[in-house]
């Protein structure tokens, strides 16, 4: 009996960024296929998890070339609709953070220009028993927001497990509506929530303490992440698994990754992670959305679904481009 499939819906976007010096002569310029979304899907198809995207993209050539490439890596794409005039585009400073020097030029992109009644859900979700997407969707504009909600009630009318990533991105949100006024009704559909206490609490309004950094305690954060995760499922009881991840850079490019997750009640957190330098830092979230679908998806324990997708976030920081390459065996071999 085939499984069903994992969908990721959100806008696929072209990165364009500086090549390393020693190729620079040749090739100034390269060119990855990113959006969260897509990150996520390219991810669990690499695992082995039936996974289909839906996005929007122009019918022209260039766009057959990324279905193309998107089915070469194993994700379903007929739920691709085929509408607008343009990809959107974001620019980055090789290994740059996502808070450094970053531009996006995704106005009047097809995805941006998405209405209600434009997506057919009910034969998209036909064969889906998982719904991902992330809060940058809902950031476009408010039609593309009313879009996200069009789908999270069709799928949560088929009893489809629906999962959300707190990305908050500040260069977003410009069309007169603040995240608050937003996420709320969208995260009131979703059984997991991922993110970190900072992103919920620009995107949902949950508390922060804003003298956790003066802490300087790990054990500080992780009570923090147990306090959202609670208020969370306080606020919005069909959610029952929340995640938070922590990154910090210090002096000398030293990078220290660690996780937490509440369900059943319960925090778990994972192993420290840290390393000198970075080889690029887009994806790491969207890799390690990935891998709590992938734990949760086959139904492992709380502590392995973690542990999985922690391992699997930190490995893409050292990997080039927007998605993963890893394989299943190269994240258990990193988590250990």
């Amino acid at each position: 009996m085939l499984k069903k499939k994992v969908l990721c819906f959100g806008e696929l976007l072209l990165r364009i960024s500086p090549a390393p010096s020693e190729d620079a002569d040749k090739h100034p310029m390269l060119l990855y296929m990113g959006g969260a979304e897509a990150n996520a899907a390219t991810a669990l198809a690499g695992w082995n998890v039936p996974t289909k995207y839906c996005t929007v993209l122009p019918d022209n050539f260039m766009s057959h070339h990324v279905i193309d490439y998107l089915e070469y890596k194993g994700i379903y794409t007929s739920s691709i609709l085929l509408a607008g005039k343009r990809i959107g585009v974001y620019y980055l400073e090789r290994g740059a953070d996502l808070k450094g020097s970053m531009a996006y030029d995704r106005e009047h992109s097809s995805f941006s220009e998405l209405k209600r009644g434009m997506i057919d859900w009910d034969k998209v979700l036909r064969d889906v028993e998982w719904f991902n997407f992330t809060a940058i969707s809902p950031a476009l504009n408010a039609n593309v927001a009313d879009v996200c909600l069009e789908a999270l009630e069709a799928a949560s009318k088929k009893g489809i497990t629906i999962s959300v990533d707190l990305n908050y991105r500040s260069r977003l949100w410009q069309y007169g509506k603040q995240p608050v006024d937003v996420m709320p009704q969208l995260v009131e559909h979703c059984d997991v929530v991922m993110g970190n206490i900072w992103s919920a609490n620009s995107l949902l309004g949950t508390y922060i303490d804003e003298h956790i950094h003066d802490k300087k305690s790990k054990d500080a954060y992780l009570q923090h992440a147990l306090a959202t995760s609670k208020e969370i499922m306080q606020r919005f009881p069909k959610c029952k698994t929340v995640a938070n991840t922590f990154r910090f850079d210090s002096e000398g490019n030293h990078l220290l990754y660690y996780t937490s997750l509440f369900t059943g009640n319960q925090q778990y957190n994972s192993p420290e992670f840290t390393c000198e330098g970075v080889v690029d830092r887009s994806g790491s979230g969207d890799c390690f959305m990935a891998g709590l679908i992938y734990g949760l998806y086959n139904q492992h324990e709380p502590q392995e679904v973690l542990d999985y997708a922690t391992a699997a976030a930190f490995g893409k920081l050292q990997e080039h481009g927007d998605s993963t390459g890893q394989d299943v065996l190269t994240v258990k071999k990193m988590g250990k």
